[in-house]
């Protein structure tokens, strides 16, 4: 089995060849404008504007916490909304990160990741603004996608 690469760089741009899917985490009240989405908005808009539909319609769709969002943004990228935190800060509840939904998601994304032949890329997700643990993500990331022979790329921002 091989392990997770860890490297230094954007996340959003993905130095490599063939189908990849930009892995990052968001909340499930519909907010879009801190942490690694900016990133993502500053390169491609579909994603954000996915989100936000998904969430105005999240009635009649699965929308909500463990649920992962594939938006095709090239021939070969594809980013993936994946809720994972419940609001958008601690407010004294805690921290918002659900790892119970990150793995959720991640299952949910092994499918589509297998069947595009795609390699997973991401930051250390669930792990800034959402308040998360490496040490308790990581394992997720292992078990969901690694070990399913789906490669996986985090990265650290940063020089």
């Amino acid at each position: 089995m091989s392990e997770i690469t860890c490297i230094r760089g954007d996340a959003t741009l993905p130095p490599v060849k063939g189908v990849k899917i930009i892995a990052h985490v968001c909340n499930d009240i519909g907010g879009w404008g801190k942490g690694f989405v900016l990133a993502v908005s500053r390169r491609r808009p579909e994603p954000e504007a996915a989100y936000r539909a998904w969430h105005r319609g999240r009635a009649g769709n699965d929308f909500g916490l463990g649920a992962p969002q594939l938006v095709q943004v090239e021939r070969y990228v594809w980013v993936a909304n994946t809720i994972g935190r419940r609001g958008t800060g601690s407010g004294g509840k805690g921290v918002p990160v659900r790892y119970e939904a990150i793995d959720a998601a991640l299952a949910r994304l092994a499918g589509p990741a297998a069947e595009l032949d795609a390699s997973v890329h991401m930051p250390r997700t669930g792990c800034g603004l959402a308040g998360g643990r490496w040490s308790r993500v990581e394992p997720l990331i292992t078990e969901r996608l690694v070990r399913h022979g789906i490669p996986v790329t985090v990265y650290d921002h940063g020089d």
